[in-house]
């Protein structure tokens, strides 16, 4: 699919595709339901509740700028962090919580998209 750019006056970049570009990138989006490959780091993982939601509540506490999400998956109960799309991105924000959280380790999921 041929794609043209050309730069006008304003420094702008106006990029003319072909229209089913974008549909074909909306049609991959609704058939992940908004969710992509990529890495989580797991912080916790035990068969009381209560311990999840104290630990989620304590990294929370001081990342607040991080996602985290609670599972249960019969009898344990996990919470992970974070919406990596590369194992690296994920290492290193395991290394910068290792103190916190030291038995912390990466699991693949299926990761929220980014926003643009």
């Amino acid at each position: 699919m041929p794609s043209f750019s050309q730069v006008k006056d304003s420094g702008k970049v106006v990029i003319n595709a072909d229209g089913r570009v974008a549909l074909m990138q909306q049609k991959y989006i609704d058939s992940q339901n908004g969710k992509i490959k990529g890495y989580r780091v797991q912080i916790h993982f035990g068969n009381e509740k209560n311990k999840a939601k104290e630990i989620k509540s304590k990294f929370l506490t001081k990342h607040n700028s991080m996602r985290a999400y609670d599972s249960f998956e019969s009898p344990y109960f996990k919470v992970r962090v974070g919406d990596f799309r590369t194992k690296l991105e994920a290492y290193k924000f395991m290394k910068e919580i290792a103190g916190e959280f030291p038995g912390a380790f990466i699991v693949t999921d299926n990761i929220d998209l980014p926003e643009l």
